[in-house]
C-alpha cells in the first residue's frame, strides 16, 4: 500500500516536479513522469498518483472538433497508405490557399476514384470480422485464417452479389472447423445475426472453391470434441467427462452408428448418463438446453448407447 505522505502530492510546474506536504522527495534523484495515466518516479518506481485528463467544453464546429480529437486515421492492412484529408491547413499548421484546396480537393477524387471495388468490399469486411471474433472471443490465428478465406473468395468473386455479413460468418466458421474448436454454427450464426441458410450456402461455396486451393482440410466437428465443451458448460467434473469420453468410445467399438446422426445428440447423451451415474445429476432439459437439441432427440440417443454399452 502506497505511504500515507505520498498521498497529496502535486504537479507545480511542466516539468512535472512533484512535492508532499513534508516538502520531501521519492528518491535523492526523482525522474517524474506520466506513464500510461499514472504518474510514476522512473528511478524508484513509486505510483505518486494518477494523471487524469478533466473534461473538456463540447466542440460544435469543425474547427474545435479538429482542435479536440486525440485520435488521427489509423492506417489499413490493405490498400493505399496515403490518405489525403479534406483539412484548411498543412503539415506544419499553415492555412492552404484557396489554390491549394482545389487541387488537394482534385487529388483526393482521383484517389478515391482508383480504388478498386474488392478494397472497397475489404474497408466494409474486415471491421466486421474483427467484431464477430472479439464478440465471440476467437483467437487471433483463428481470425487471420478466417480473413485469408474470406479474401481469397473476394479475389474469385464469390461475394458478388452475395451478403458480406453471410461470407464473414461462414469463413470465420470455416476457420474453426479447420482448427478444431468446439463452436457451433448456430453460436457463429447468433452472434453475427445472420440466416443461417445464407451461412450454410456461403459456407458450401467455400469448402468447394476455396479451401481445395488454398490447401487447407475442413473437419466435421465430432462428439468427443463437444463433450468436454458441454461438460464444462454444465459444470461436471473432469472426471466425469473423462469417464463420458470413454463410454462413447467403447459405445462405438460395439457398433453405435454414428454416420448421419447430430453429433450433439452423443455427446449429450452420454453426459446425462455419466453425470447420473457419478452423482453429478443434471435434468434432461439442462443438457437439451446447453447442447441445443430436443429432449426427443436426448433420449433416443441415451437409448442407442445403452444397447451397445451391454453387448
Amino acid at each position: 500500500m502506497m505511504n500515507k505522505k505520498y498521498k497529496n502530492r502535486i504537479r507545480i510546474d511542466n516539468n512535472e516536479i512533484y512535492e508532499n506536504q513534508d516538502n520531501e522527495q521519492c528518491c535523492d534523484s526523482p525522474n517524474i513522469t506520466s506513464n500510461e495515466g499514472e504518474i510514476v518516479c522512473t528511478n524508484c518506481g513509486l505510483v505518486l498518483g494518477n494523471d487524469i485528463i478533466e473534461a473538456e467544453l463540447r466542440a460544435y464546429t469543425a474547427e474545435e472538433i479538429d482542435q479536440r480529437k486525440r485520435t488521427e486515421i489509423r492506417w489499413r492492412d490493405f490498400g493505399p497508405r496515403t490518405i489525403l484529408p479534406n483539412t484548411k491547413t498543412d503539415s506544419k499548421g499553415n492555412l492552404i490557399d484557396s489554390k491549394g484546396k482545389h487541387l488537394f480537393s482534385r487529388l483526393s477524387k482521383i484517389q478515391n476514384s482508383l480504388v478498386s471495388s474488392i478494397e472497397r468490399n475489404f474497408w466494409e469486411a474486415k471491421p466486421k470480422l474483427k467484431l464477430l471474433a472479439s464478440k465471440m472471443n476467437i483467437p487471433s490465428y483463428i481470425e487471420e485464417t478466417a480473413w485469408k478465406i474470406y479474401s481469397y473468395a473476394a479475389q474469385k468473386k464469390l461475394t458478388m452479389g452475395r451478403s458480406i455479413e453471410g461470407f464473414i460468418t461462414a469463413s470465420l466458421y470455416a476457420a474453426i472447423r479447420i482448427h478444431e474448436s468446439p463452436r457451433l454454427l448456430d453460436e457463429v450464426c447468433n452472434a453475427s445475426m445472420s440466416p443461417r441458410r445464407v451461412v450454410h450456402h456461403s459456407l458450401g461455396l467455400i469448402v468447394k472453391e476455396v479451401l481445395p486451393e488454398l490447401g487447407l482440410k475442413y473437419r466435421p466437428i465430432t462428439a468427443e470434441q463437444l463433450i468436454f465443451r458441454f461438460g464444462v458448460d454444465l459444470g461436471l467434473s473432469m472426471e466425469s467427462q473423462k469417464k463420458a469420453m470413454n463410454m462413447l468410445q467403447e459405445a462405438t467399438k460395439n457398433g453405435l452408428m454414428r454416420t448421419g446422426k447430430d453429433p450433439r445428440g452423443f455427446a449429450a447423451s452420454v453426459i446425462y448418463i455419466t453425470a447420473k451415474r457419478m452423482g453429478e445429476r443434471k435434468t434432461q432439459a439442462e443438457i437439451s438446453e446447453i447442447a441445443k437439441i430436443t429432449e426427443v432427440t436426448l433420449r433416443s440417443r441415451i437409448k442407442d448407447i445403452k444397447r451397445n454399452l451391454l453387448k
